[in-house]
């Protein structure tokens, strides 16, 4: 005799009315406020992107500098291949204190009483994409930093260089600019992995202990509800069939990711243990489906920049998930 097999739980309906993470929004009055200063941060992403993308080390000349040390004229190549890489960065950097802030205005929005996280979703999908938006620049510019040792390798020799005050006759100005103070907290910076990551979830956390009175399931249930607002979306057939381009699924995966690695700094649980909001499993299932060189860089920052991956309490199955 067959055994019926229980059919698997559809979450599609409670969340049929939140697409955020699809529709193009417009702004209803009460938000407007707040998405138009978002909304001039977002406007800068692609082109900090695109330089990201075009950036090229100045891995030669440095070698070149390094190994003929009393050749002046190498010394010289190098430093002025590197400051205007270092002031490219300093743009990185700057631009990463805008996100944060502009984040932080987003989890005002979205987490105020007297609604609850759902409602908050509804009422304000304008808002709940654009913090979708952010969260994929993240992971964008993640995946791509990831990619280019370059950057610390540059940034290093700059500061080296700087410090021994070796090169009394070259071009100082950019001391100015990038001064030891800010050459410190730019170095903290590049030194993680996921630097934007890092820096969102760390402005999340700030966020939560900050507004003490804001009960810390308004911000975690935002969190775990778009988390699952994703997951459905990209399991369900319905929607990846009306998914235009992989374009669309990317962004789903970035936007799931990115929202379960703040939960994971937020809650003081954690995202991978029984007692979670987020089905991590599935969610891991999700993009395990995918072509590897799409999910890569987003597995490697669930491994890499999650809180609690390593605790006791998570399971070991999906511990092995993601090995």
């Amino acid at each position: 005799n067959m055994q019926a097999s229980p059919t698997p739980v559809k979450h599609t309906t409670s969340y049929d009315h939140v697409k955020p993470v699809l529709d193009c929004s417009q702004p209803t009055d009460c938000e407007r406020e707040v998405w138009n200063q978002v909304n001039t941060v977002l406007q800068d992403s692609e082109s900090v992107l695109a330089d990201l993308q075009a950036y090229k080390g100045a891995g030669k000349e440095i070698r070149d500098a390094i190994q003929n040390p009393s050749d002046m004229q190498l010394q010289e190549q190098a430093w002025n291949s590197v400051c205007p890489l270092v002031i490219r960065l300093k743009k990185f950097y700057n631009f990463s204190l805008r996100l944060e802030r502009a984040l932080q205005s987003l989890l005002e929005s979205l987490t105020c009483p007297p609604y609850t996280p759902t409602q908050h979703l509804e009422k304000e999908q304008a808002l709940a994409k654009q913090f979708a938006e952010i969260l994929h620049f993240t992971l964008r510019f993640d995946e791509l930093k990831m990619r280019i040792p370059a950057i610390q390798n540059d940034f290093s020799y700059y500061r080296r260089t700087i410090s021994r005050n070796r090169i009394n006759n070259l071009n100082l100005d950019i001391e100015n600019e990038v001064n030891n103070e800010m050459a410190n907290r730019m170095s903290l910076f590049y030194a993680e992995a996921t630097p934007m990551l890092k820096t969102l979830s760390t402005a999340t956390t700030n966020f939560v202990t900050e507004n003490k009175t804001l009960p810390l399931e308004n911000t975690t249930d935002v969190l775990s509800t778009m988390a699952s607002v994703c997951k459905v979306m990209l399991e369900t057939p319905d929607y990846t069939s009306r998914f235009n381009s992989e374009d669309t699924l990317l962004f789903c995966m970035r936007v799931m990711v990115g929202v379960i690695i703040l939960y994971d700094h937020v809650h003081p649980n954690g995202a991978f243990n029984k007692s979670s909001k987020i089905d991590m499993k599935g969610c891991i299932k999700v993009l395990k489906e995918q072509p590897a060189d799409n999910v890569e860089g987003l597995l490697n920052a669930l491994k890499f920049t999650t809180k609690h991956l390593n605790d006791e309490s998570t399971p070991k199955n999906i511990r092995t998930m993601l090995q």
